[in-house]
């Protein structure tokens, strides 16, 4: 089984990019499921029902999301309609947390669980990962591939996190920091990993953020407001992983950027 994972869309522009270039990509992959990281979608903070409908409609089979989640009180109702294949991090503390943190589909009579968590080092204190992980994982079917959208800051918690899944899951990738990574691997033959997939918004901003503000905030090093590069021009940042059905076992995993400066992939 191919999938193809979308890293952070940011803004409208994260939207329009993802219109123009997810379908030719998966034109040239041509995915059995398609996952697209969401919580950036409205003004960089959060998601609503407008902007979740875009994203699927542009081809995606489930949105995830991060630290960004409850930034928008209409996206409450989002999440917990039962229909809508969208998810919040799976390990926010407390026992009627809205929405879902994982969902199980069936891919072609195949079964695939997609995992949000999030990390906990230099953000939010969520509940450990690591043991999150523990009880979650022997609680889902053997005999299902497990996609793992790891939303954290740092690397060195992505790389463990990795690592300790290996042989539990069949990929981990890593979203948050919207920067691309050069290290996109398997474990041992059996999990693939990549430590963040990169974003998919504007290629002129500073994480899909206007950069004059960002300029001004280090030469400053005071407060500024920060908005989305809605005027830049677009990328988009994915990977694909390649599972073996048979023993949900990870190939392969590539990870790709089309930017004006990059456009071999659709070449």
């Amino acid at each position: 089984m191919k999938i193809l994972f979308v890293g952070d869309v940011v803004g409208n522009i994260g939207i329009k990019s993802l219109e123009t270039y997810l379908p030719q990509i998966k034109q040239v992959v041509k995915p059995q499921l398609t996952i697209v990281n969401g919580e950036n979608a409205v003004n960089g903070k959060g998601i609503n029902l407008e902007a979740y409908q875009k994203i699927q409609v542009a081809g995606a089979d489930v949105v995830s999301g991060g630290n960004h989640s409850w930034d928008r009180k209409e996206g409450i109702d989002l999440y917990n309609d039962s229909k809508k294949n969208i998810l919040r991090p799976y390990n926010f503390p407390g026992d009627n947390v809205p929405g879902k943190g994982m969902i199980k589909i069936n891919v072609n009579q195949k079964k695939v669980y997609v995992i949000n968590m999030q990390g906990t080092a230099m953000m939010a204190p969520l509940d450990n990962p690591f043991h999150t992980f523990d009880k979650l994982l022997p609680t889902l079917e053997k005999d299902a591939i497990k996609f793992v959208d790891f939303h954290a800051e740092t690397t060195s918690e992505k790389i463990a996190t990795g690592m300790y899944l290996t042989g539990k899951v069949s990929a981990v990738v890593g979203t948050h920091t919207h920067v691309q990574t050069n290290d996109a691997h398997v474990f041992n033959k059996e999990t693939a990993y990549l430590s963040d997939v990169g974003m998919t918004g504007s290629y002129d901003g500073i994480l899909g953020v206007t950069k004059g503000q960002i300029i001004t905030r280090f030469l400053t090093q005071r407060p500024t407001k920060h908005e989305v590069d809605e005027d830049g021009r677009m990328q988009i940042s994915f990977c694909v992983v390649d599972i073996n059905d048979q023993t949900n076992n990870a190939r392969s995993i590539k990870n790709y950027v089309i930017n004006p400066d990059n456009k071999k992939f659709l070449e």
